[in-house]
């Protein structure tokens, strides 16, 4: 059976779509939005709320300055981006990558639901966890002012 005509499943097409849809919502957030020049509140420019924690308690969120960071990073401007907040541009990293691995898997003729299956979620869970933590408290540093 010729490689390219292997059989997936439904969740293949699925995860193939959203793959290659998350960088394309990056790009287009980074071409509509000002970065806010406080280091966050860029999500307000969606319709969403403020950061209650930020607003109430001069406290971050755990996904404060996420957006900003993002759409500086889509601006070229990474330095900025990184010391906004470090999870924006992995973000943008990791779903360009996320991305570039299922069009490869895809061409390979595999599945990527059976391959998502293999993988090591808890070791996955605890690294972006650890990271996710990491950003936070670099964040929360930053508000201060002690970085």
């Amino acid at each position: 059976m010729d490689v390219a005509s292997r059989a997936r499943s439904s969740e293949h097409l699925l995860l193939l779509g959203a793959s290659l849809a998350a960088p394309i919502v990056l790009i287009v957030l980074g071409l509509v939005l000002e970065p806010d020049a406080r280091g966050w509140g860029t999500h307000e420019q969606l319709g969403f709320r403020p950061c209650y924690p930020m607003t109430h308690w001069n406290v971050p969120c755990p996904g404060c300055g996420v957006t900003t960071a993002v759409v500086l990073t889509l601006r070229g401007r990474i330095g900025v981006a990184l010391a906004t907040q470090p999870l924006g541009p992995l973000l943008v990293l990791a779903s360009l990558a996320l991305a570039g691995w299922a069009v490869i898997l895809h061409r390979r003729g595999q599945d990527l639901a059976a391959e998502l299956l293999r993988w090591r979620w808890r070791r996955a869970a605890t690294a972006a966890g650890a990271v996710l933590v990491l950003a936070w408290l670099y964040k929360a540093a930053a508000v201060r002012g002690w970085v």
